[in-house]
């Protein structure tokens, strides 16, 4: 159909700290260039407001979830994620999404494509992006997703039922340069990559606290600069060659923790700094924690026992269960990632895509948003 269908099934919802809409791959358009025309169109881009279509204006509610039947045996759904771009027409498949994850077994229950089981379910995903695998737990009763709860995390209001995340293992190092410790654009880094690429840096190193509000970390144009400058470097070290139009790697700025945490984190997504961290971000900052020898081992104050990593961030804190020990090659490794998010259903029916040929121009006068939290991979 010339300008892909006039309406489409979607169902809306929250995943972690984020918000996006999840659709069954069999009601998007086959053809990758034609899904996304329509997606930029569902989801109101290129517009700094998204007025006109389901997005909130901001990367972490511009984002998109497509499920499929998987050809993979080892799982029961297939995730891709796509992160829409607020104020350009650009839709991007380089990365995860930790966030949304935490509501693909729920979808996949609403949808049928997984039986909900006597009090709890688990579903096996496998993210389409990057080729990883996670298990996701949550309750169910009586044939249908329990979203209530006592769980709450940071960031979102009220509380909800738990959805624990177990990452499988990858195969990728957990140190992609092969070191725990490297100078990029003058700075001491550490590179890591547990689900999300990432590049560790101690905020004093770039000439802050660490403990700024994300307003006055964007606010402060030289550091945005050094922070794109160290990017634009890590990116062919990391194996992810030039990444200037890329939203991987992100950066996060390590502090001393301020509270009870192991560290306190101010992470660029990749320009716009994140009001708290993406789940995958969260987990290569842990990971990165327990690397002898990095940029984190003067900063962190680490448990003496126990897997449990709190990390903190702008809005709060995110517990994160990582294990990291030597594999085979003698380098570190991750052995354990596991969080517990929750996730809600917020409406599930049909959008109406803006028709097609109507795509505003971006505002000349407001920043260009980054994209998502979270996102290649192990």
């Amino acid at each position: 159909m010339t300008g892909g269908p006039a309406e489409v099934r979607c169902l809306l919802m929250r995943g972690g700290t984020s918000k996006g809409a999840y659709f069954l791959a069999d009601d998007l358009p086959r053809d990758p260039a034609a899904r996304d025309e329509l997606l930029l169109r569902i989801m109101g881009s290129p517009d700094p407001r998204q007025i006109d279509g389901l997005g909130g204006a901001h990367p972490l509610t511009s984002k998109v979830a497509v499920v499929s039947v998987p050809d993979d045996p080892d799982a029961d759904v297939d995730y891709l994620f796509l992160q829409v771009a607020v104020d350009a027409a650009e839709v991007s498949d380089r990365q995860n999404c930790g966030n949304l994850l935490a509501g693909i077994g729920p979808f996949a229950v609403e949808r049928g494509l997984v039986a909900a089981g006597d009090g709890q379910t688990s579903v096996r995903i496998r993210m389409v992006n990057t080729g990883d695998l996670a298990t996701a737990t949550f309750p169910t009763s009586g044939g249908r997703v329990d979203y209530t709860g006592t769980a709450r995390i940071s960031g979102v209001p009220g509380s909800a039922a738990p959805v624990v995340i177990e990452f499988a293992q990858g195969d990728s190092p957990l140190l992609p340069t092969g070191r725990a410790r490297d100078v990029i654009a003058g700075t001491p880094v550490t590179c890591v990559d547990n689900g999300m690429p990432t590049v560790l840096v101690p905020a004093r190193a770039v000439g802050i606290t660490g403990y700024e509000t994300t307003q006055e970390l964007e606010d402060n144009t030289a550091l945005r600069d050094r922070i794109e400058k160290i990017r634009l470097e890590a990116g062919p070290l990391m194996g992810l060659g030039d990444v200037r139009d890329t939203t991987v790697p992100k950066l996060s700025l390590l502090a001393p923790p301020a509270q009870d945490g192991a560290v306190t984190t101010r992470t660029f997504i990749p320009h716009r700094c994140h009001p708290s961290i993406g789940v995958l971000g969260a987990a290569g900052v842990a990971a990165g924690l327990r690397v002898p020898g990095s940029v984190a081992e003067d900063i962190a104050r680490l448990p003496s026992g126990g897997d449990r990593l709190r990390i903190e961030h702008p809005t709060g804190f995110i517990d994160i269960e990582s294990g990291v020990g030597t594999g085979a090659d003698g380098r570190p490794a991750v052995t354990r990632t596991a969080v517990v998010r929750t996730a809600r259903k917020i409406f599930d029916g049909i959008v109406f895509p803006r028709p097609p040929g109507q795509t505003a121009s971006p505002s000349p006068e407001l920043p260009r948003q980054g994209a998502a939290d979270d996102s290649p991979s192990r």
